[in-house]
């Protein structure tokens, strides 16, 4: 009975292993883009490259950006087994400071249904921009310290 048991146990643990090697697999190039420091109104986009390492078509129905700076563009059609596709993410480069920002891909893929890839880095303020520093006593007389 223990052996019949064992067979059973180790014939459906194989099972569900070599299940989920099979359909379709999503694989990305590099999981962040780091701009490192760009210019104020630089070139923000970026590239990832999606793979289907799986067996069966992969298809990403949802790309969808952290916020309304950060604009992906996924490919609709299926990525067949052993084909790529490029996800292409725009960032808007007008707002000054840190990017720490997040793209989540919502596929068929067995081994991650919602994969979320990250852009990060700095805007540099434009110099040219910045202000003018503050008078003390609003430009009036100097005071007497």
């Amino acid at each position: 009975m223990k052996k019949v048991l064992f067979t059973l146990v180790l014939g459906a643990v194989a099972f569900i292993g070599s299940a989920q090697d099979s359909g379709p697999m999503i694989s990305l190039n590099k999981d962040t883009h780091d701009y490192g420091t760009i210019k104020l109104n630089a070139d923000g986009n970026c590239e990832f490259v999606v793979t289907n390492t799986g067996t069966e078509p992969l298809i990403m129905s949802n790309c969808k950006g952290s916020c309304g700076c950060t604009v992906p563009k996924c490919e609709k059609n299926p990525i067949m087994p052993g084909e790529s596709s490029i996800i292409k993410v725009a960032y808007d480069t007008k707002r000054v400071g840190p990017i720490n920002k997040s793209v989540t891909i919502t596929s068929n893929a067995v081994n991650e249904p919602t994969k979320v890839i990250r852009i990060k880095g700095t805007v540099e303020g434009d110099p040219a921009g910045a202000t003018a520093p503050v008078k003390e006593n609003n430009g009036l007389a100097p005071v007497n310290k």
